[in-house]
Order: C-alpha cells, then sequence, then structure tokens
C-alpha cells in the first residue's frame, strides 16, 4: 500500500492509507476487475485498485476540475495505464460503465441513492459495492438504501490515530471516523 505522503494532493480530500486498505479488503478486487471509484479525488482509490487489477479496468468518476488534474496527475506518477477517468457529476457519467466487479463510493454529492441504483444494476453477481461515508446521513441511506433492495450488507466504523512526532514527545493524532458499509449482489 502507498503512503500518503506519496501522492500529489493539492487541496483535494484523500481517502487516507488505513480506510483505502480496509476499503480496497472489502471490495475483493482480483487481477482481472473491472471496478469504479466514485468521488475520486485525489485518485489514491483508483491507483491502489489500479496496482491490485493490473489486468482489469478502473473507472475514476469525478467533478471537480482541480481533482480531475490531480487523478492524472497521480495516474502519470504511478504509471498505471488500466485507470480511465470521468470527468462527471454522478449519476451522470455511470451509464456508460460495463459491467463491474466492484464500487467503491467516497462521495456522492448527496446522490447517493441514484448512483447506488445505476452501479447495482451494472454489479456482476458476487461483486460489492463498497461506501466509505464520513456523515451520519451518508451511512443511514446507504443502510437504508441496502436494507430496502434485501441487499446483504456490512457495516463497521473505524477511528484511526496516528502518533505525530513533537519535539521529544509523542501526540495522538485523530483522524475522522468513517463508517464502511459492503453491500454484496448475491
Amino acid at each position: 500500500m502507498i503512503e500518503d505522503e506519496k501522492f500529489i494532493r493539492g487541496d483535494v480530500p484523500m481517502t487516507k492509507q488505513e480506510i483505502r486498505i480496509l476499503t480496497l479488503a472489502k471490495a475483493q478486487i482480483k487481477s482481472d476487475s473491472v471496478v469504479v471509484d466514485v468521488g475520486a479525488g485525489t485518485g489514491s482509490i483508483s491507483i491502489e485498485a489500479a496496482l491490485l487489477a493490473p489486468n482489469g479496468k478502473i473507472f475514476a468518476v469525478e467533478r471537480k476540475p482541480d481533482a480531475i488534474e490531480l487523478i492524472k496527475r497521480n495516474v502519470e506518477k504511478f504509471s498505471v495505464d488500466n485507470v480511465e477517468i470521468i470527468c462527471a457529476e454522478a449519476p451522470k457519467g455511470l451509464e456508460i460503465l460495463p459491467e463491474i466487479d466492484a464500487a467503491i463510493i467516497g462521495g456522492s454529492g448527496g446522490k447517493l441513492e441514484k448512483i447506488l441504483d445505476i452501479l447495482y444494476a451494472k454489479l456482476k453477481s458476487g461483486g460489492h459495492i463498497v461506501i466509505n461515508a464520513i456523515t451520519i446521513q451518508t451511512a443511514a441511506t446507504a443502510l437504508a438504501y441496502f436494507r430496502g433492495h434485501h441487499i446483504k450488507y456490512d457495516a463497521f466504523q473505524v477511528q484511526i490515530t496516528r502518533l505525530k512526532k513533537i519535539r521529544a514527545h509523542d501526540m495522538n493524532q485523530v483522524l475522522n471516523p468513517v463508517w464502511i458499509i459492503t453491500g454484496e449482489k448475491l
């Protein structure tokens, strides 16, 4: 897994390394997987997924022009050639996707249900949708959607605390808690 500091970041939000590890594990990406990363931000998840699926295809969906530029720069920096960037505000842009093995949602712009409708229809049997929710409203929407559509799901919240060196001492540096919610298409 790539350390956070190695990504070109700018002012665009980025999924931290520990959360990427858990998210990618829940997505169950294989070497030939087709994956979509909605709300791709800096492209950190897209790039890690591309490295896990060298014979697959990763679609990074992002609406912000400055983030699109960062994704391009990070794709070039890490020399991954299996990432296709889609500049669109989801759910727009998702209709052109092929069948997918996994979907990761890091941002939905308040349109989570519409995004899930399209992604679930494109998801292969046995595939996974992983939602990283930092607000309780997003987590509640995701859980209600999975329950309402009789989708097998799992959810847990993660709180990461790192040590930060301050002169001769180590201090706790707390990162935002994240709900990781996974739905599986049976």
